[in-house]
């Protein structure tokens, strides 16, 4: 880095200064409020050195406080200086509060509205307003103003989707989406999530890691037209052929004048994923704001069959990389040789990129030895990797980004012998993925009624786990797509016919090891049964990669637990096999035999 961290606090201070503010918000956030960060707006590493993913500052006059979730507590320690940050839990100190413990009355807090949602935004001015302290709205972020070596956006071009491969034209989903948009008594919806736009608009891009989107906002009208706010020179020559009648392509600095011309208009957006900055800015506009969700999401969530067709081609190719991967791996084990997490994590990528459709990897490999997976957002990137050790459990989750679809999958392998009790954990562990695996539901229901069917063996044993269930997953987009999922308190979308989730229940024990078995399954109605009085759905497997028998324990399975273990792995071997030869196939037979 170009400068110290204590100067580019001091310039930050500076700039507050001029703008008379006592404190000044620096979230993990940029203006997409999407899970991934592109490097150009790292604003909060910048004025840190802090790499996790989730996290908060607050710059004073004098101080400043970094918050950070409970996965970075030793993470922050070994990056963040102590003597200019004190270190403070995200949960646990509301930052507002701490604002007022730690400000007079009439002290003026700046934040950049892009950064946060306008949820965020009326809360926190609710909560400050108490104690007589104004939230200020800064027009020039003072991070952007002394970043004086910021990286460059990327400029690769944006990618035509194929209409073959998303089974709709872009026009279909504009005009479809925009009905529902004047059902909702809008004229125009603000469309900020980057994988909404994409879909709507069949096209994708490099601009964020992991995630194959382009950087924009777009605005859909109640009648399917649409303006997307973007860098320009990305377009590619025929882009207007490929959308279809009704968009327009504008530059993003050409958004806040765009606002300002939907005054008595009807803004449909949400307070929740929209940031606060498009929101005020319609409104001081004269538009009036409708509160809702993103329109696009529950339809771009069920996938129709072409999608569905991706979906499961991308899963037979990415099952054939990570089975030779595993076959592999158990070779190298039984030579007594043993890795790094980085090695390994690396050595899988590399059996993904010999496929011509592979793109990237759909979020950071989670490679983790022993007491690393017990941590189940491990990141061996944050740290020394690990060496692996005999007689350990090893954890990869890990997914990948193909032009037909989008993976992500976890096994849990034998390193060498494991305990008993190990064994038992792992099968406790599967009999909760069998569960939500085998459900059958009827329509309306939610991922919230289901996701105890994956706890409930485990807590007959006095256990759990502090993850969610099931997340959902885009075609080609996000690997972590709303607004379905399978959690505890959160996910009360009812499933629907072509949503696809994962199903991964784990089971950490802190310094010792950790458990997760995740496949990806797709809703779809259930037709085995007979005489049934309303519509029922269940979930159809999209992954097919052996589990490790060796850390199953027959004794905890019911007979129709084994019947399925045996089941998947013969589908598996049916799946496989055409694809693999020699010792790779020789080691498929073998771990794919009946227990």
């Amino acid at each position: 880095m170009s400068n110290t961290i204590a100067e580019r606090l001091n310039a930050i201070r500076s700039e507050m200064a001029k703008l008379n503010l006592d404190a000044f918000i620096i979230p993990r956030a940029d203006e997409y409020l999407g899970e991934y960060v592109p490097e150009h707006n790292e604003r909060m590493l910048w004025a840190s050195g802090f790499t996790g993913s989730a996290g908060n500052i607050i710059v004073l006059k004098q101080s400043a406080a970094i918050f950070v979730d409970g996965r970075y507590t030793v993470q922050v320690r070994q990056q963040v200086d102590g003597s200019l940050f004190e270190y403070l839990s995200l949960y646990d100190t509301p930052q507002a509060q701490w604002l007022i413990d730690n400000l007079a009355a009439n002290a003026n807090v700046g934040f950049d509205a892009r950064l946060h949602t306008l949820a965020w935004f009326t809360q926190t001015q609710a909560d400050l307003a108490k104690a007589q302290i104004n939230l200020t709205q800064v027009a020039h972020n003072p991070v952007d103003v002394n970043w004086s070596d910021r990286p460059a956006p990327t400029s690769d071009p944006i990618m035509l989707f194929s209409e073959q491969s998303a089974g709709r034209s872009s026009l279909d989903k504009r005009t479809a989406i925009g009905a529902d948009v004047r059902a909702q008594g809008a004229d125009v919806a603000i469309i900020s999530a980057l994988d909404s736009f994409c879909w709507l608009l069949n096209i994708r891009g490099k601009d964020i890691p992991c995630l194959p989107v382009v950087l924009g906002t777009a605005l859909l009208h109640a009648n399917g037209d649409m303006v997307l706010f973007t860098d320009t020179n990305k377009l590619p020559e025929n882009i207007n052929d490929h959308v279809g009648t009704g968009v327009s392509f504008k530059s993003e600095a050409d958004l806040a004048a765009e606002l300002a011309k939907l005054e008595g208009q009807k803004v449909l957006a949400s307070p929740e994923s929209c940031n606060a900055w498009l929101q005020l800015t319609a409104k001081a506009a004269g538009a009036q704001l409708i509160a809702g969700n993103d329109p696009v999401a529950l339809p771009k969530a069920q996938k129709n069959a072409a999608e569905l067709a991706g979906m499961k081609a991308c899963h037979i190719r990415d099952g054939v990389a990570v089975s030779r991967f595993l076959a592999w791996l158990d070779r190298e084990v039984a030579a007594n040789r043993l890795y790094d997490e980085a090695v390994l994590a690396e050595k899988l990528e590399s059996f993904r990129l010999s496929d011509p459709m592979y793109q990237e990897p759909s979020f950071d490999t989670i490679s983790a030895t022993g007491g690393n997976a017990a941590m189940c957002h491990y990141n061996h990137n944050n740290g020394t990797p690990a060496q692996m050790q005999m007689n350990s459990i090893y954890l990869v989750d890990s997914g990948a980004q193909y032009l037909d679809g989008t993976t992500d999958v976890t096994r849990t392998i034998a390193i060498g012998d494991v305990t008993a009790e190990q064994r038992k954990m792992v099968t406790l562990v599967l009999k909760g993925h069998i569960a939500i695996d085998q459900a059958k539901f009827p329509k309306g229901t939610s991922g919230m009624q289901l996701d105890a069917f994956a706890r409930q063996y485990l807590w007959q044993h006095g256990y759990d786990f502090d993850h969610g269930t099931g997340h959902g997953v885009g075609h080609y987009l996000s690997v972590h797509e709303g607004p379905q999922g399978i959690a505890k308190g959160r996910s009360n979308v009812p499933l629907l016919d072509g949503m696809v989730l994962s199903n991964e229940p784990g089971y950490y024990r802190a310094e010792e090891f950790g458990i997760r078995l995740e496949n990806l399954i797709a809703v779809r109605p259930c037709e085995a049964l007979a005489n049934i009085e309303r519509e029922m759905f269940e979930f159809e497997a999209l992954t097919f990669i052996p589990m490790d028998a060796r850390l199953i324990d027959k004794q905890y399975l019911t007979e129709s637990e084994v019947n399925w273990f045996n089941q998947y792995h013969q589908q598996v071997k049916d799946k496989l096999t055409p694809f693999m030869q020699g010792e790779d196939l020789d080691w498929l037979n073998k771990v794919t035999a009946a227990i």
